[in-house]
């Protein structure tokens, strides 16, 4: 129990070096493309599930925002497979590192407020400003708009990270208390690894819904600008 509460969520390095940019590629491990004119079932699963996922959040698109199509997906299967394989024993999970996020929701955010600004300049500035505003309010609504409009990409990024870093550290907690009380109460450490274990069938579910929510939420940026 002397290890460090946050030492899961340092950079592993092998050598001196870190091995980030490795283990961030290695979920594409678990989308093999398929080579076969009749797939097995599991990669038949995988594109159903990616089919089902597409169709549901790019049907609010018109033409032009559905030429995102290929990056939202491959949005959705990066956070979520890394999510998955973050909760594996002796793992790292990038996305508990606010960096990464803010490296993938920056420059998504940005491309979206650009499409916009470059198709849709009149109904892009008029966000700034609510149609019927008394004059003396207009220079603090603006404002406030624009730091609104600057704060999504910070609070996508928070948002992803402060939920797979709580899971992680309840995890931690939890599995710390279940050792600790083996020695001193077999029933109350069988409770506490029951509680374990339902936790970590919701921290799947977290994993799983936090990457459609980060990317249900560009796709939301997406099609307020196109």
């Amino acid at each position: 129990m002397n290890e460090n509460l946050f030492s899961s969520f340092i950079t592993p390095t092998m050598m001196g070096l870190p091995i980030v940019i490795a283990i961030t590629m290695s979920p594409s491990i678990m989308f093999p493309s398929p080579n076969r004119l009749i797939n097995n079932r599991l990669i038949s699963i995988q594109q159903w599930l990616v089919h089902l996922t597409s169709k549901q959040m790019l049907s609010i698109h018109n033409q032009k925002g559905q030429t995102w199509a290929l990056m939202l997906m491959s949005l959705i299967l990066f956070i979520g497979s890394t999510n998955l394989l973050g909760l594996l024993p002796h793992s790292f999970t990038p996305t508990t590192q606010l960096s990464l996020n803010l490296g993938m929701a920056i420059p998504l955010w940005a491309g979206t407020v650009i499409t916009g600004f470059r198709h849709k300049t009149k109904a892009s500035l008029a966000h700034f400003l609510p149609q019927g505003t008394p004059l003396p309010l207009i220079p603090m609504l603006v404002v406030i708009e624009t730091i609104s409009l600057f704060i999504q990409p910070m609070a996508l990024a928070v948002r992803l990270t402060a939920n797979i870093t709580a899971g992680h550290l309840l995890i931690h907690l939890i599995g710390g208390a279940t050792l600790a009380l083996m020695s001193i109460s077999t029933i109350t450490a069988m409770v506490t690894f029951t509680i374990l274990i339902l936790l970590t069938i919701l921290e799947f579910a977290v994993a799983l819904i936090q990457a459609y929510v980060f990317t249900l939420l560009v796709s939301l940026y997406l099609h307020d600008n196109t």
